[in-house]
């Protein structure tokens, strides 16, 4: 194996640039081996720029194949039921609007829309179809065919609908204030894309939907969900011991339940980081996560306390503690040490006089060694090595890359190798590099360990979505309470969204898989989704309004729903799998707890014949 180190000119945040230098080497290379007969010799890439490229390009491949899947589906089973192209394609139109706009508002607020947002944005057509699927199918039922079928449900369906599309608003917006660009700009997106998706169905749909609109009679969907509501009573039991054996699960798991590393995001392959370890390992190059950092406001003082850590470092590598650290000096002593050897050359005279002395018995003539004099003498008399004089060499790549200027601050980097590197048994200590560190006597030294770090950055950002979260799940319990303005209907539209939230964290839970901060996302997306169907079967006490068509089209948002969140776990990428196995599980249980749980005051056949 041939191993070749290649730094970008470009900044390894720019993946445009990243993603042409790759395809430079990979032109390179095929040019190389065209014309070989037998082709045996493969390329292979790791590192930073190779893992931001691959990084984009699966989540591009996985949103575009997601995205065609879910909009397929979706399209499949509103077509069956609309039986209009027309239709169809208005109904797609709230869709299509929250998706721009959701993607102008992060676009304007960001300057950049992240990949995942996009991804996101997918699941945004299982929500905001729903709108037109109320409008469509609530506003056609035989009761209100009296030529004002649209104005009538404006009057009647509206208010719950816009409640619903507030609570979600609210319980989102509280992510806006998130400090982790990817929680932020899904706050924003999904505000945004919500309110216009509901604005258009309500201000711009039924002014374009054709005189005499009808779809499809669904109203088989609304019976089976009037016999989950009639059973309901006798279902309310099972109900709770489900959500009381749901809660002891979560609290017997809850310590282990949450994943506090952030590779739990990645969406890198196990082969694509292998290949990485075992490249490093071949290179000798140092350890990812180790190295130390040593700090001045002076470019000297931080090159001459790099020196002393070496000489400690050095002594942990001879003691087989350490297998070895890179460090600036290397190319860059500092000042003081450049004297010091200047000071240890001997004068021309005197060296002259030790090379006679030396080659006394020698063939070889004392002329011909004075171009050699001639150097020492120009060495003990130069000033010293700088930064400017490296330009040019591969020395300025490797010093540039080790000595960092920000600011009125400079930074010495010293990445460290682990002793028998590319061995099972291969780490790095950090009590004794802390030790060794603790010997050079320097304070401006610090042993830095990246892992820990950007996992304590990590767990930072998931208690503050935590506490986000919970702040606009209040919001949400604020708004619908002065709304219903009764504590009873407030537990009859809360609890089934709690219900359904506790059953699927136990269930991850027993599947022992880990959550993340993404599946927060899909805790609020439970209750933004389920709000509206417990919000409906309260309104008038559990008599929805209008009969079978009306739970109809709960039935059918609910489907619409799973279409479009359920897809995502299938996903290859790990949040957006979080999202798609917390809110598909997550609707179809709202749905049927919110039934359970609804006040009956009429029988089913009494609903299902008006």
């Amino acid at each position: 194996r041939a191993l070749l180190i290649a730094q970008t000119a470009a900044s390894g945040s720019d993946t445009d640039a990243q993603q042409r230098a790759l395809t430079t080497i990979e032109r390179a290379f095929d040019a190389v081996t065209a014309g070989v007969t037998t082709r045996s010799s493969r390329l292979l890439l790791a590192g930073p720029g190779v893992f931001s490229v691959a990084s984009r390009n699966t989540i591009h491949d996985d949103v575009a194949r997601l995205a065609g899947v879910s909009i397929a589906g979706i399209v499949g089973v509103l077509f069956v039921v609309y039986r209009s192209a027309t239709a169809l394609a208005l109904g797609l139109l709230p869709v299509a609007s929250g998706a721009l706009a959701g993607i102008a508002a992060v676009g304007l607020g960001f300057g950049v829309v992240h990949g995942l947002t996009l991804g996101f944005g997918t699941t945004l057509i299982g929500e905001a179809v729903d709108y037109s699927i109320y409008l469509f199918v609530q506003s056609t039922q035989p009761a209100l065919a009296t030529g004002d079928d649209h104005a009538h449900w404006i009057r009647t369906f509206w208010p719950t609908i816009r409640l619903g599309m507030l609570t979600s608003v609210v319980g989102f917006a509280t992510l806006g204030f998130s400090n982790f660009p990817g929680l932020a700009q899904l706050g924003v997106y999904s505000v945004t894309g919500l309110v216009v998706a509901a604005g258009v169905t309500r201000f711009v749909l039924p002014t374009l939907l054709p005189a005499g609109f009808r779809v499809r009679d669904v109203s088989f969907l609304g019976h089976a969900l009037a016999a989950v509501m009639a059973r309901g009573r006798a279902l309310r039991w099972m109900l709770g011991a489900l959500l009381v054996a749901a809660a002891a699960v979560t609290g017997s798991h809850w310590h282990t339940l949450w994943s506090a590393e952030i590779s739990a995001l990645s969406p890198l392959s196990a082969a694509d980081l292998e290949l990485d370890r075992t490249l490093r390992a071949d290179l000798g190059a140092p350890d990812a996560r180790y190295l130390v950092v040593v700090s001045d406001s002076d470019e000297e003082r931080v090159l001459q306390s790099a020196e002393r850590v070496g000489e400690s470092l050095q002594r942990l590598v001879a003691a087989g503690g350490l297998g070895g650290f890179d460090t600036p000096v290397r190319f860059l002593p500092s000042r003081a040490t450049q004297t010091l050897r200047q000071q240890a050359l001997p004068s021309s005279s005197e060296l002259a006089a030790r090379l006679q002395v030396a080659m006394a018995d020698l063939p070889l003539r004392p002329e011909r060694l004075r171009p050699f004099l001639a150097d020492v003498e120009s060495a003990r008399n130069a000033g010293p090595l700088t930064r400017a004089d490296l330009d040019g060499t591969s020395f300025a790549l490797a010093t540039d890359a080790l000595l960092a200027h920000r600011g009125e601050r400079w930074s010495a980097l010293l990445p460290l190798k682990a002793a028998r590197q590319g061995s099972p048994d291969a780490a790095i200590d950090p009590r004794a590099i802390r030790g060794a560190l603790a010997e050079a006597g320097q304070k401006s030294a610090l042993l830095v360990d990246l892992k820990a770090e950007t996992d304590r950055l990590y767990a930072g950002y998931l208690q503050e979505a935590i506490y986000l979260s919970l702040a606009g799940f209040a919001v949400m319990l604020t708004v619908l309470g002065l709304t219903l303005r009764s504590p009873t209907r407030l537990l009859r539209v809360i609890v089934p969204l709690l219900a359904a939230i506790i059953v699927v964290v136990a269930a991850h839970a027993l599947a022992g898989s880990q959550l993340n901060i993404f599946h927060l996302i899909g805790m609020l997306l439970i209750a933004a989704v389920g709000s509206n169907y417990a919000l409906f079967f309260d309104r008038r006490g559990g008599d929805i309004g209008s009969g079978m068509p009306a739970l109809a089209s709960l039935v059918l948002a609910c489907t619409t729903t799973v279409i479009g969140f359920g897809v995502l776990s299938l996903s290859k990428i790990a949040v957006l799998q979080a999202i798609g196995g917390t809110v598909g599980p997550g609707a179809v249980l709202a749905l049927l707890f919110s039934a359970v749980l609804a006040e009956n005051r009429t029988e089913p056949s009494q609903r299902a014949g008006t």
